[in-house]
């Protein structure tokens, strides 16, 4: 749960560069249409999380 903190506080950090790349797209950007973007960014960042945590156990 820790790391999902972690996270989402990296996603809010860059949530104001996505939100302006989403305006010049002409996609008006709502806190509901944030809520499945997040989900993805979470698994992608686990994915990651994961791969780098089995590449540093295994240069050990």
């Amino acid at each position: 749960m820790e790391k999902n903190m972690e996270f989402m506080q990296i996603a809010m950090k860059y949530l104001p560069e996505a939100q302006e790349k989403m305006k010049e797209a002409g996609i008006e950007f709502s806190p509901a249409m944030a809520e499945p973007f997040f989900g993805l960014f979470m698994n992608v960042m686990q994915e990651a999380y994961d791969l780098g945590k089995k590449e540093a156990l295994l240069d050990e």
